[in-house]
C-alpha cells in the first residue's frame, strides 16, 4: 500500500507539472499571438463588413438564378457599406474598393470576381464546372474556361461563398458552404446540356479539394451527377496538421480589444481579383475540408469504392509553399485504381546559377516526391537539365511501367524563375494581371502584378518581399493546356476494369515533416503575409 501510495503521489505530481507546462505554453502562445496581432495595421471596412451568403439549405434547394440574385445583393452591399463609406486615407489609387481607383473591379468591362457562364457557338457537346481557390475568384481559371468553350463545352464558373467581395467574407464561411455551391454549379451545368453529355470539373487549389470531394460524394450518392474527368491544378489535398493551430490562433479575437487576432495577415487590397488579407477562419476551413476528404478517401478505398472514380489529371509544382505535394501522391494517388489518371510535376529550374542560395531541399524535392515504380497512373515530370539549360522536356512514365520516354517541349524555362509556385499554375506568361510578359492589348486591369521586381531596403514596403517575388505565371502553360485539351477530345474515357481480389487495407499516412512544420509556422507569422 505504501508503494502504491508513493506511486500515486508521483503520478499526481507529474500530472500537475504537465498541466502547468501546458498552461505556461498556452499562455505564452496567446501572449505572443496577441502581441503580434497588435502590431498589425488597423482593420478597415473590408475587414469588418461580412456579406450575407446563401445557406447550404438555400443553395441545395435553389437554382443558378437565385444564386446570381443573392450574389448581386452581396456586391451592392459592398458598394454601399464599403466603397461609398471609405475614409479619405483609404481612397488611394491602388485600393480595389475605391471607385476612383484604376483597379476597381466594377469599372472593368467584366468583373471577374463574379460567377459567369460561357456558352459555345453551337449545341454544347459537354459541360465543365470551374472551382477557384481560397482567397481567389473565378478570374483564376478563365484561360482554361475559354479553351473548353472553344471546344464546344458550356462553362459554369462559380464564385464560391465568401470570395470575390471582401476578405471578411472568409471570416464566417464554412467549407460545407463551398461544397453546396459546387453541387449547385454542377446542377446548372447539367441543366444546360444533354443529360448524357460528359461532365468535367476543373479545380484550382482549394477548388481541387472540392472537386475530389464532390466526385467521391457522387460515387456514393446516385442522386449526384458523376463527373467523367477531374482536372486539378495545385490541389489542396493535404496541408500540414499544424494547420489546426489556425483555429487556436483566432481565439483571442472573441474579445473586441483583440479583434485583429482573427486575421493571419492584414494587407492593403491592391489585387482586383484576389484577397491579400487572410482571416484565420479561411485556413481553418481549408484544413477541415482536407481532413474530411482524406478520411473519405481512406474509407472508400477500404470498401473498394474508388474503382468507378473518374480519371484525375493533376498539375503540381514540386515546390509548393501552400499545399503538400507529397500528400497529393500519398493521400490521393496512392489510392487510385488503374483508371487512366496522370500526375504532372513541374520540377525546379536546374539551370539557374543561384549557387548556395538554392536550398538543398529544393534541389532534391523531385527525388523525394516521386513514388516507387511502377504505379497504376502515368507520371510526367516537366523540367530541364543543368547541362542543357535552353531545352525543356516532359519525362513520361506510363502507368504500369518503370521506364521513361522523353518528349522535347520546345519551351524555355525562364532563367529568372527558379521554380513554379502554387499560385502560378493556371496563368500563361501573357496574362494581363499575373503574367511575366503581360499582354494588355485586349484587357488592362491597371496593374501588372506578375512583373513586379522591386529593389530597395527591407521594411520599406507595406508587404513582405516574398509577397511580390513569388512567381505568378506558368511558362509551361502551353504544355498544360495541350494535356487538358487531350482530355477534352476524349471527354468520357473508358475506365479500365478494376482488378479482382480482396481490397487492400489502407490507412491515413504522412504526419508533417520538419520542413512542412517550419513552413507552416512561418505562415502563422503575420509578417510572412503568404496566403493560399
Amino acid at each position: 500500500r505504501r508503494e502504491q501510495s508513493t506511486t500515486m503521489s508521483k503520478l499526481k505530481k507529474s500530472a500537475k507539472i504537465l498541466l502547468l507546462l501546458i498552461a505556461v505554453a498556452a499562455g505564452t502562445f496567446f501572449a505572443v499571438r496577441i502581441y503580434d496581432s497588435r502590431q498589425m495595421p488597423a482593420l478597415d471596412r473590408w475587414h469588418t463588413h461580412v456579406p450575407v451568403e446563401l445557406s447550404v439549405k438555400e443553395m441545395d434547394g435553389g437554382d443558378w438564378a437565385a444564386y446570381l440574385k443573392a450574389e448581386e445583393k452581396i456586391f451592392q452591399a459592398v458598394r454601399t457599406e464599403v466603397s461609398d463609406k471609405l475614409a479619405a486615407e483609404a481612397r488611394t489609387p491602388f485600393n480595389r474598393y475605391n471607385p476612383e481607383s484604376v483597379i476597381y473591379p466594377p469599372g472593368y468591362a467584366q468583373d471577374w470576381n463574379r460567377s459567369y457562364v460561357l456558352e459555345p457557338a453551337g449545341k454544347p457537346v459537354g459541360a465543365v464546372v470551374l472551382l477557384h481557390g481560397l482567397t481567389d475568384s473565378p478570374y483564376s481559371l478563365r484561360h482554361v474556361a475559354r479553351r473548353y468553350a472553344a471546344a464546344g463545352f458550356v462553362v459554369v464558373a462559380i464564385r464560391l461563398p465568401g470570395h470575390g467581395s471582401v476578405p471578411a467574407g472568409l471570416s464566417s464561411v464554412q467549407w460545407e458552404d463551398w461544397l453546396a455551391a459546387t453541387r449547385l454549379a454542377i446542377r446548372e451545368a447539367k441543366r444546360r446540356t444533354d443529360p448524357v453529355a460528359p461532365l468535367h470539373i476543373v479545380g484550382f487549389s482549394n477548388g481541387g479539394a472540392l472537386a475530389v470531394k464532390y466526385a467521391l460524394d457522387a460515387v456514393e450518392n446516385t442522386q449526384l451527377a458523376r463527373p467523367d474527368r477531374l482536372i486539378l491544378l495545385s490541389p489542396m489535398i493535404g496541408i500540414t496538421r499544424f494547420a489546426r493551430l489556425t483555429g487556436i490562433a483566432g481565439l483571442p479575437a472573441v474579445l473586441p480589444s483583440f479583434a485583429k487576432a482573427a486575421w493571419l495577415s492584414i494587407v492593403p487590397e491592391f489585387n482586383p481579383f484576389k484577397y491579400n488579407s487572410f482571416p484565420v477562419n479561411g485556413g481553418r476551413q481549408s484544413f477541415r475540408l482536407t481532413q474530411a476528404l482524406q478520411d473519405q478517401i481512406v474509407r472508400m478505398a477500404n470498401a473498394d469504392g474508388l474503382k468507378t472514380l473518374a480519371p484525375i489529371l493533376t498539375f503540381q509544382s514540386v515546390m509548393d509553399f501552400t499545399v503538400s505535394t507529397r500528400a497529393i501522391i500519398a493521400s490521393l494517388y496512392a489510392y487510385l485504381p488503374a483508371n487512366g489518371s496522370e500526375l504532372v510535376l513541374f520540377d525546379v529550374n536546374r539551370s539557374v546559377k543561384f549557387g548556395p542560395l538554392l536550398r538543398r531541399s529544393a534541389e532534391t524535392a523531385l527525388a523525394r516526391t516521386l513514388p516507387e515504380l511502377p504505379q497504376p497512373y502515368r507520371i510526367t515530370v516537366v523540367g530541364n537539365e543543368r547541362q542543357n539549360p535552353t531545352a525543356t522536356f516532359a519525362r513520361i512514365i506510363d502507368a504500369g511501367s518503370a521506364t521513361e520516354r522523353v518528349q522535347d517541349l520546345g519551351i524555355r524555362y525562364p532563367p529568372e524563375i527558379f521554380s513554379m509556385s502554387h499560385v502560378s499554375i493556371p496563368f500563361p506568361l501573357n496574362d494581363p494581371l499575373y503574367g511575366l510578359h503581360p499582354d494588355t492589348s485586349q484587357e488592362d486591369f491597371g496593374v501588372q502584378l506578375g512583373t513586379l521586381a522591386p529593389r530597395g531596403e527591407r521594411g520599406a514596403l507595406v508587404v513582405n518581399m516574398d509577397f511580390l517575388s513569388r512567381v505568378a505565371s506558368n511558362p509551361f502553360f502551353p504544355f498544360m493546356i495541350d494535356r487538358i485539351e487531350d482530355g477534352i477530345r476524349d471527354p468520357r474515357p473508358k475506365v479500365p476494369a478494376a482488378p479482382t481480389g480482396s481490397p487492400v487495407a489502407y490507412k491515413k499516412v504522412l504526419p508533417p515533416s520538419a520542413a512542412e512544420v517550419e513552413e507552416y509556422l512561418t505562415e502563422l507569422v503575420p509578417e510572412a503575409q503568404t496566403t493560399p
